[in-house]
């Protein structure tokens, strides 16, 4: 298949390169303040739709096939305001419209993405949160993406229910996407803002110039010196949704005499607090570019960006609280010394630096070769409350003492419900559920000083810490090496191509942040004294070991524990594409192939998986080989220059992450069963009207996914199968094999009905769901498996636990992530005298809750012999698992701002409103696994004061406000 698809784009080669014309369009674009140059300006011909950017230089010209007679030349780009120039076409003559110019456009909404898709994505505890797609969409001009990357990301919407891992982050046309996740880390060039404003962003698997891409599109920021204009903006801003004040200094040199540019940025970003309790905000960010343009054909750029970011986190709260506390209560932060501390932090400290040359090789042929090296780690911390102490009688006895309660203030036996969970209450119960809601509502946060006092108490009997801050690090160091390649091998025929490499060695283990008083953490696993009786106490202390090699050690603040281990990623990929542009039809062919390998490295041998080996725990695992390919091809044909038709398609593999390779990588080398790379497949369809009053969208799109997998972790009761009183365990629930279908319509129109009102409209009508009951199993070290004449068993931390033919019901099942319906109505007012103002109104329904598939597999019906319960009753079931869907609400935003000039100065400001009305909604929420069987369920989500294991959920932000006030020059 490969082989036949070169082969036909040789074939068009040699048709098609005989068409030339000798009509030109050409001209420049100039920044109508400054007068410097403009690049990177989409010139559009309305007409056919035909489009190009402008060089260094603020040049461009048409090349092929140009429709004569009077036409109209859309010039636009990102933060300047938009023109229209008419232009008369003559056969056989050029047109040269040189000097056109652009305004800066003091509402551009590229401040407000920044704020509120980057800095909530580090936000929440639950990374499921950092998924939100918006992100990719910030530099679009379509209407109904704007209104997705704007309005509609406050909700966690997702365009076609896909992810940003679905989509791709280029800077200066190296991808940015984590290899562990397959996600963009937007932190790691958060904070720098003015030099984020030349982005080139490619809608779903469209034609682009650098990369293949993927379902949610690509956007590559272009961060090179020479492409900033001359001048410099100085900003402050004061918000209360993620920060509560930035300030913001920026210059760029523009083309200086010797060739040379530079470009430079600072900007601190700080506040106690957002609208969430206790999660402050304390970060750094540093830009720098030089390029030097060494002749007409050879320049070479360097690009540094350091952004260390510093979050107090928040998390998923069950009804139940949210009730008591209200929708900007978070509990893991509490006061220490009067001041408050969060007890998750997630700091992040990778600098970026790349490399970039480019040459143009004739007026044709381009080549862009980049090195890019990041290193750095992430560090999220959480408070460890198994701390033990060391016994041994003397006879070689070994025991481990201690351990505490989980100290969360919405633990469950804190909660009010609890103290009501009996069936006959009395007065007591009544009195106790007073006390504990009293409690709760008017404290309800973390207690530091009782930390403190416990393990300062057990220093001074000379034990170890009971309780210490840990933090989950990795560390990663990544290489990565591209060449892309752009050749015009006729006037209407262009061919794209690029080869990468990617090499990552990624450091992942434990760290002791702070002892809370102690003297020292014993690196044990408290738990695995109960894990094993038969066995006697030295092999209860030898599994209690997170590395056999140096047992029973003593660890202090800044020490590695628990768990420590590499993974090495490799990945090589090659891309070519071609496109072909005619008056009536442009049509583009493309196509990838890549490798990639994954490797764990174990630096601690654990005491449940000694040895090495793909059973053990100590050095190399397995190392896996995924090979992809993917395959893609559209068109447009221009019904008149008005009314055009867009259709694209594609099928292509995608290997696994390095998160869903490895079932237990903490602590050991097995690799998932059952592993396939992804198989994706999709199609969409537009119908495209533009005239310079109203522009419109209609699309109906469908993506198709294949061989899908999934790791989660948590503690969980009862499980069926194990023996009576041995089925709550910790597991890693693995699934594989995951089929979905996600398919809708977007639909997008704006109206210049006045030169200065703009009305607009989106909507997004989608029903994103699983089609298959994937397959499942689960593994921990809590799972024993019995022999025969085996009275006690011991744990088997490598057996596969699986529940009747080892899938999950989960066909028809909606993807959780965002409402699959939204809708706005808004309109935008744009003064004479330079001030705006915009109001919209949006409409979101159909979300829904994240399932448990645990209890949607046979365990949920099986009794602890595996054995169908004997008064298991399926239309109760069938009530107790439907899935629950959100309540649909409405979002109010206003958006305004004005300029002014003062001299060479220009003076403004913008602000925005968001959920004028306090709306309180859910962004999102999953069900708990820990009751996962029919009994277990039933009995808590019949209790007439509230369940004790609740569903989680994320509840939106109330009325937030941004405001950002600048100088220009």
């Amino acid at each position: 298949m490969k082989k036949s698809f070169f082969i036909f784009l040789f074939g068009m080669f040699s048709l098609l390169t005989a068409f030339a014309q000798n009509t030109i369009v050409k001209g420049s674009v100039f920044d109508g303040t400054t007068g410097e140059p403009i690049p990177d300006v989409t010139i559009t011909i309305e007409e056919t739709g035909q489009s190009l950017t402008t060089d260094g230089s603020g040049e461009f010209q048409f090349p092929g096939i140009i429709p004569l007679g009077e036409q109209v030349l859309k010039v636009e780009k990102v933060g300047y305001v938009t023109k229209r120039y008419p232009i008369v076409v003559n056969e056989g003559q050029t047109v040269d419209i040189s000097g056109m110019t652009l305004d800066y456009d003091s509402s551009d909404k590229k401040d407000l993405f920044i704020i509120s898709i980057s800095d909530d994505n580090l936000n929440s505890e639950d990374d499921g949160l950092t998924d939100n797609v918006s992100g990719l969409l910030q530099a679009s001009r379509d209407v109904f993406l704007n209104a997705a990357a704007f309005d509609f990301s406050a909700t966690f919407f997702r365009p076609r229910g896909l992810d940003n891992a679905n989509g791709k982050v280029l800077i200066n046309g190296i991808e940015m996407n984590k290899q562990f996740n397959g996600r963009p880390q937007w932190a790691n060039w958060g904070g720098v803002n003015d030099v984020q404003r030349n982005q080139e962003f490619t809608m779903g698997m469209s034609a682009n110039d650098y990369t293949f891409g993927d379902l949610a599109g690509t956007n590559n920021i272009i961060m090179r010196a020479s492409r900033y204009r001359e001048g410099g903006r100085i900003s402050y801003a004061s918000a209360n949704r993620s920060y509560q004040g930035r300030v913001m200094g920026s210059y760029s040199s523009g083309l200086l005499e010797g060739g040379w540019s530079y470009s430079i940025l600072a900007s601190r970003r700080y506040g106690d607090e957002g609208f969430v309790e206790g999660t402050l905000y304390d970060s750094n960010s540093f830009f720098a570019a030089v390029e030097k343009k060494i002749n007409d054909q050879h320049s070479i750029n360097f690009t540094a960006i350091y952004a260390q970011n510093r979050r107090g986190r928040s998390t998923a709260i069950t009804q139940e609280v949210f009730d008591l506390k209200g929708n900007d209560y978070n509990p893991l932060w509490g006061l220490q010394e009067g001041r408050t501390r969060n007890s998750r932090i997630r700091e992040i400290d990778e600098p970026i630096f790349m490399l970039n040359h480019y040459w143009d090789i004739n007026t044709k042929i381009k080549l862009n070769t980049n090195v890019a090296y990041q290193f750095g780690e992430i560090a999220n911390t959480r408070i460890d409350n198994g701390g033990t102490r060391l016994y041994d009688d003397g006879n070689g006895n070994i025991s481990f003492f201690g351990g505490a309660r989980n100290p969360d203030p919405t633990y469950y036996q804190n909660l009010p419900s609890y103290q009501l969970r009996f069936e006959n209450l009395t007065p007591y119960n009544f009195q106790q559920a007073y006390e504990a809601q009293e409690d709760f509502v008017n404290d309800g946060q973390w207690d530091w000083n009782s930390l403190y006092e416990s393990n300062i108490n057990l220093r001074n009997d000379g034990f170890n810490s009971l309780y210490a801050v840990q933090a989950d690090v990795n560390k990663d160091k990544q290489l990565t090496i591209n060449s892309i390649l752009d050749a015009d091998l006729a006037d209407n025929i262009r061919l794209n191509a690029s080869i990468s490499y990617r090499a990552l060695r990624s450091e992942n283990f434990a760290r002791v942040e702070d002892l809370l008083g102690g003297t020292g953490y014993l690196d044990v696993d408290f738990f695995a004294d109960e894990d094993v009786n038969a066995g006697g106490d030295e092999v209860a202390a030898n599994l209690a070991q997170s590395d056999l090699q140096n047992p029973n050690r003593i660890v202090q603040e800044g020490d590695r524990y628990k768990y420590n281990y590499e993974m090495d990623a490799d990945v090589i990929s090659g891309f070519a594409q071609a496109q072909f542009k005619y008056n009536k039809i442009d049509f583009y062919a493309g196509a990838n192939i890549s490798q990639t390998s994954y490797q764990r490295t174990g630096i601690y041998e654990n005491g449940f998986f000694s040895g090495g080996g793909n059973t053990g725990s100590l050095g190399e695992s397995e190392k896996l080989n995924f090979s992809n390919y993917g395959v893609k091809g559209g068109l447009t044909y221009k019904i008149t220059g008005r009314h055009l038709v867009d259709f694209n398609t594609s099928y292509f593999t995608k290997a696994p992450t390095m998160r869903n390779s490895f079932s237990n990588a903490r602590q050991t080398n097995a690799t998932v069963t059952g592993l396939e790379s992804e198989k994706i497949h999709s199609v969409d369809a537009s119908y495209i009207f533009r005239s310079p009053i109203v522009k419109a969208r209609l699309t109906g799109f469908y993506s198709g996914f294949q061989d899908g997998s999934d790791i989660g972790f948590y503690f969980t009761e009862d499980l069926a199968g194990l023996g009576v009183d041995t089925g709550d365990a910790f597991v890693q629930e693995i699934v594989t094999n995951i089929e979905r279908r996600h398919v809708g319509l977007e639909f997008g129109i704006e109206a210049q009905v006045t030169p200065t009102i703009k009305l607009k409209a989106a909507a997004s009508i989608g029903q994103f769901t699983f089609q298959n009951s994937p397959d499942l199993y689960l593994t921990s070290v809590d799972f024993r498996e019995k022999a025969p004449g085996d009275l006690d068993p011991g744990p088997t931390p490598n057996r596969q636990l699986r529940f009747g033919d080892g899938t999950t019901d989960l066909k028809d099942v909606h993807v959780a992530g965002g409402p699959e319906r939204a809708a706005q109505i808004g309109f935008e007012y744009r003064d004479p005298d330079f001030w705006n103002i915009g109001v919209t109104s949006n409409f979101f329904s159909n979300a829904y809750i994240d399932v448990s598939n645990l209890a949607r597999s046979a365990n949920f019906s099986s009794d602890f012999d595996g054995q169908v319960f004997n008064d298991y009753d399926e239309n109760v079931a069938k009530d107790l698992l439907k899935q629950e869907q959100f309540d649909s609400y409405m979002l109010v935003n206003i958006i305004g701002g004005k300029s002014w000039r003062v001299k060479d100065y220009y003076v403004g400001f913008f602000a925005t409103i968001n959920n004028v009305f306090n709306q309180d909604y859910k962004t999102g929420g999953f069900e708990q696994s820990r009751l996962s069987n029919f009994r277990r369920l039933q009995e808590d989500q019949s209790r007439e004061n509230g369940p004790l294991f609740g569903p989680r959920y994320f509840f939106g932000n109330g009325t937030t406000y941004y405001l950002n006030v600048y100088v220009r020059f």
